[in-house]
């Protein structure tokens, strides 16, 4: 069977965890503390706060950057639902901008456009999100917020590694949120981390995520149980040491798929724009012209797993109807009917990117 995703674990993982285990300090502490700051100077951003997933990474950003009740957060219908639930955690309200067809991330016109004819003082930032491990384009888009003084929030649980114009995606916004779930490009089992670039809103994103922690007994703002444990720290730090070499296989399988399935008049590969790294956390493509069940169910015959990520618009679910602004959501709606994700992880030999590809062009025989 070819899978959509495993995790890639090694002798280093297992042997930091077990040193994890024996020295007895097993909760947060200083392999957080080292794992902290050798992933910020990865992406480039000189503060880090660990927590216990990307989710509450996410809630930490918001609440130290200060939004609040009834503020406004910019955003993608075409995500996961924990980027615009961590908004609604604030009681914020998502505004919902639809997406670029050709990238899946946010349409910077369509977001420009708006802000143009309804700015109010209400709208407090955007949080961008760079789907499937192709980043936004970050240069335009602070230019958009700088215009506009807005708080810019990089949601880059799938993008770990992915740069910029040689910029590393996450290093460009007032924070930045990552994922460490077992499925993402590198993992900690379960884990989060926000990084910021302002030492004093760190801070405070620390003290959120340890119960608002002054000192043992001592607390001064509604804080939360975010932390993340030694143990997963540990695997966090042997997985950081992986990261490029393990993107470098993604890359390599992604390019596989774009040569032999570039005659194929069904399947619309993705797209790495000039100047951008994309780091292939999901391969997404597009089916048309024939019914996307059917490719799953030729897939799955053949023993190989496939995914749709995502099947709707955020959108489309009622419980957003009356906390959220529609701008608008006609490519999210429709792509979310055509995408379809493909085994990428750097687990894959060769042999098995090329066996998919030969399955999906018999649909053009």
């Amino acid at each position: 069977m070819i899978n959509m995703a495993k995790p890639e674990m090694g002798e280093e993982e297992i042997n930091a965890v077990v040193d994890v285990m024996k020295s007895g300090m097993i909760a947060t502490g200083a392999v957080v503390a080292d794992f902290e700051q050798k992933f910020a100077d990865y992406i480039g951003m000189p503060f880090g706060a660990a927590s216990c997933n990307g989710t509450t990474a996410l809630h930490i950003a918001l609440l130290a950057l200060g939004i609040g009740e009834g503020d406004k957060v910019l955003t993608t219908p075409f995500t996961f639902i924990a980027s615009s639930n961590s908004i609604l955690f604030n009681r914020s309200v998502p505004v919902f901008v639809d997406i670029d067809p050709q990238t899946f991330t946010l349409d910077l016109d369509k977001l420009e456009a708006y802000l143009e004819s309804n700015y109010d003082e209400s709208i407090k930032a955007i949080m961008v999100v760079h789907i499937f491990g192709l980043a936004c384009d970050m240069n335009r888009l602070q230019q958009i917020a700088k215009k506009y003084s807005l708080k810019v929030i990089e949601d880059c649980a799938q993008s770990h590694g992915a740069l910029v114009n040689e910029q590393k995606a996450g290093s460009f916004g007032d924070a930045s949120c990552f994922s460490f779930y077992p499925t993402k490009n590198m993992t900690t089992s379960e884990g989060g981390i926000t990084l910021f670039k302002d030492e004093s809103v760190a801070a405070l994103g620390r003290k959120y995520l340890n119960h608002g922690r002054v000192d043992q007994y001592e607390h001064d703002v509604l804080g939360y149980n975010y932390r993340m444990t030694n143990i997963a720290a540990a695997i966090g730090l042997e997985q950081l040491k992986k990261l490029d070499g393990m993107n470098d296989v993604r890359r390599r399988n992604a390019a596989i798929y774009d040569k032999e399935l570039s005659g194929n008049p069904y399947i619309k590969t993705p797209i790495e724009p000039n100047g951008f790294k994309h780091v292939y956390h999901q391969y997404t493509v597009v089916i048309e012209g024939v019914e996307r069940a059917e490719v799953q169910a030729l897939l799955a015959e053949n023993q190989i797993g496939s995914a749709i990520v995502y099947p709707f618009s955020i959108t489309e679910q009622v419980f957003y109807n009356d906390k959220s602004v529609n701008v608008g959501d006609e490519n999210a709606r429709a792509l979310s009917r055509k995408v379809l994700s493909l085994p990428v992880h750097p687990a894959l030999t060769e042999e098995n990117v090329l066996k998919v590809c030969s399955v999906l062009n018999t649909l053009a025989k």
